[in-house]
């Protein structure tokens, strides 16, 4: 029985993949989960290239690198160009839809498109849209509880920023809902 969810969180600096990452690993923790979280960003950070690698496991982690995932979020094109074809058989590809041109045309995994920065835009706050695709990701795989990414949320949050703590918890849950009204259709 595998115990452990290998997970690739990727996009342009600026758009919260490394926070999104850090939350899952976070509430993976507050579990008393195993945790891996690999950053890896270009030295020009917002506007650059960024990914995460995030581990979450029942038991011990024997690397932190990996190169295969079971899951990859991808919140831009060349993310997509450089992650898609990592994603293992039966895997979960989770795209921002609005970051992909040319979507992957794996049919071997599951491909799931969200609308996350016009769901963001319409809650007048696009700093969210992490947090849509977070909850979208966490519809898909429960790897963690909802109840604990939102005390994670509460401690990666500077606290000059906790006043969205509710907004944020809207939009978790929004892309919960938007991933569950999402049919998948196997090839």
């Amino acid at each position: 029985m595998k115990t452990a969810h290998e997970i690739i969180v990727a996009g342009f600096g600026g758009q919260g993949v490394l926070s999104l990452g850090l939350i899952i690993a976070y509430a993976a923790m507050k579990e008393n989960k195993e945790v891996s979280w690999m950053p890896s960003y270009g030295p020009e950070m917002r506007g650059g290239t960024a990914n995460c690698i995030v581990i979450v496991s029942d038991s011990r982690i024997s690397s932190p690198i990996i190169t295969q995932f079971d899951s990859a979020i991808v919140l831009n094109q060349p993310s997509i160009d450089k992650f898609a074809g990592r994603v293992k058989q039966g895997g979960l590809l989770l795209c921002e839809q609005s970051g992909i041109v040319t979507p992957s045309s794996r049919n071997d995994i599951e491909i799931l498109n969200v609308p996350a920065m016009e769901e963001a835009q319409k809650l007048q706050k696009k700093q969210v849209a992490n947090m849509i695709v977070l909850g979208a990701f966490l519809e898909r795989r429960p790897i963690v509880l909802l109840e604990n990414v939102l005390k994670a949320l509460k401690e990666v949050l500077p606290e000059r920023h906790h006043h969205l703590l509710p907004l944020n918890e809207q939009a978790l849950k929004l892309g919960k809902k938007l991933a569950s009204e999402f049919v998948h259709e196997p090839a």
